[in-house]
């Protein structure tokens, strides 16, 4: 790794091991969280589970996180803590039984799929990236489904539709609800190429289809470029931003479409980014500059903006650290 990458890795392991209390929803202080307690987890869930995959990047770091996750899978009620989240419920519930750490009994890891509606698992009025996700954890957790192969999905995900806003022109959501500010923006070049639920959308489907850099994504010659472009024009307009959490994940992107990011003017500019915005105790304060957390923020406040982020840049930086399979070179 570049001794950028080095310290954004060991600066956020460091914090996320030292703010696992701010995770466990059972903790002391857990009755004051103002951040979405089942969310929380199940993301250190994925960190953890790349992090510990068979040839993976494994960091003793993460061993208090995997700890700690044992000890919440146990707990026969920790999943009703997603209840107090309707919409993503069921999608919790799925995540949880895919992600559940080795040596956790399967019968506590496989009792939230009982509580699924019995057409959560099937492709009826999702969007395709929705399905896409279905999928991706149904596969990990050893649940039926009827979701169409990623291969049938492709062609319809954010990855091969989405196009991107021409260079200083409002982009029509913006015409649309008349955003004065906007307008602005777009006179100096600033409006995103994308929205940003586009942005996020782009780096979900790569996760999905590309299992965080472990299988191919079945995009080849111009879908791929096109794809790449796509990353490339976000990234930059990230970067020039300060728009952290959403320029790391579009750096995982770029690793999971064959690129070495650090290879990349944008994929190096964007780790400098997170770089230069990392606090000296690892945490990196915001989803962006203009969203970080202030100095004075109580502890519980600062993680709640801090966490996401932070989550993000050490799992950018074990998938670029973790090695490509023979396919995924170019």
């Amino acid at each position: 790794m570049t001794s950028s990458l080095d310290r954004l890795s060991v600066g956020a392991l460091d914090w996320l091991g030292a703010n696992l209390d701010h995770f466990d929803p059972y903790a002391a202080d857990a009755g004051t969280a103002t951040h979405r307690q089942a969310k929380a987890v199940l993301e250190l869930a994925l960190l953890c589970h790349c992090a510990n995959r068979p040839g993976g990047p494994r960091d003793e770091r993460l061993n208090g996180a995997t700890a700690l996750l044992r000890k919440l899978w146990q707990r026969p009620d920790f999943p009703r803590l997603f209840d107090t989240h309707p919409p993503s419920a069921p999608t919790y519930g799925l995540a949880f039984a895919a992600l559940a750490p080795d040596g956790v009994d399967d019968t506590v890891r496989r009792a939230p799929l009982a509580r699924l509606a019995p057409d959560f698992l099937s492709p009826a009025g999702k969007s395709p990236l929705k399905r896409m996700e279905i999928r991706f954890y149904a596969d990990k957790a050893g649940a039926d489904h009827t979701i169409e192969p990623y291969a049938e999905l492709l062609g319809q995900s954010p990855l091969a539709t989405l196009t991107a806003a021409a260079p200083g022109s409002a982009t029509a959501e913006d015409v649309a609800r008349g955003d004065a500010a906007a307008r602005g923006d777009a006179d100096r070049g600033d409006v995103p190429p994308l929205t940003e639920s586009e942005g996020y959308s782009l780096t979900h489907a790569a996760f999905f289809l590309g299992d965080y850099g472990r299988t191919p994504t079945g995009l080849y010659g111009d879908a791929l470029a096109h794809a790449r472009e796509l990353v490339r024009h976000m990234l930059d307009h990230c970067v020039g931003q300060d728009r952290w959490d959403l320029g790391a994940e579009l750096v995982i992107t770029q690793f999971i479409l064959g690129l070495d990011p650090l290879r990349t003017s944008s994929g190096a500019a964007a780790v400098e980014c997170l770089a230069r915005a990392q606090r000296s105790d690892g945490a990196i304060p915001g989803r962006s500059a203009a969203l970080m957390a202030s100095g004075s923020a109580r502890a519980g406040e600062f993680f709640r903006k801090a966490y996401h982020t932070t989550l993000v840049t050490a799992l950018m930086t074990l998938v670029l650290s973790s090695g490509r399979p023979s396919w995924h070179r170019d």
